[in-house]
């Protein structure tokens, strides 16, 4: 009795290959895992797990640099707050010395309503606490006549002949200056002597 051939069995017949070989075919190779599965190659020379310690060394560097910015912009602020204080303070200070002057002169006006003739008396005093308020500030008065000409502290408006003193002398102040040579408000105003004929 013959047996009918079935697709597989003639196939085999046609192709003279075995229905095992086809499947074999069809199965993935087990020697590799595929794409997806394969591991990246480790850089050439580097020990397995070298590159990862690498990478967590830039990790932790890189977390380092992020907070040594934000302190640097945290100590900006502060220093800026603090001298803004500073500069309050400061002002509050300058202010302060200037009060007891105001005072005085308020006194004089006080005065003066009753008795006209103090008022120059009064106004005088009250130059004189100013004048002194300014050298407590560290800026003493410099108005001197008879002083050789010094560029830091003198500011010539005009030259003048004298023969009765030397060239180069301080004849007359007409704006005294403040401060001195490290420490300048201003210059004086001066008029200097020169030699006949210059």
């Amino acid at each position: 009795m013959t047996m009918s051939s079935t697709p597989n069995s003639r196939r085999t017949e046609q192709t003279g290959q075995s229905a095992d070989h086809d499947r074999s075919i069809e199965r993935p190779d087990r020697a590799g895992q595929g794409p997806e599965q394969e591991k990246p190659a480790e850089p050439a020379g580097r020990e397995p797990g070298e590159v990862e310690r690498l990478r967590a060394r830039v990790e932790e560097l890189e977390d380092l640099w992020r907070r040594a910015l934000a302190d640097l912009d945290n100590l900006r602020k502060r220093m800026a707050r603090e001298l803004e204080t500073q500069r309050r303070a400061q002002r509050a200070e300058v202010t302060a010395a200037w009060l007891p002057v105001l005072d005085d002169l308020e006194r004089a006006l006080q005065h003066a309503e009753s008795d006209p003739a103090s008022v120059v008396e009064g106004i005088r005093s009250v130059r004189d606490q100013a004048v002194a308020t300014l050298r407590d500030l560290g800026y003493p008065r410099r108005d001197d006549l008879g002083v050789p000409f010094d560029p830091a502290r003198h500011s010539a408006v005009a030259v003048r002949t004298d023969p009765g003193v030397p060239p180069g002398t301080v004849v007359e102040v007409h704006q005294p200056g403040y401060g001195d040579d490290e420490n300048q408000l201003r210059p004086a105003l001066v008029s200097v002597s020169a030699r006949a004929g210059d």
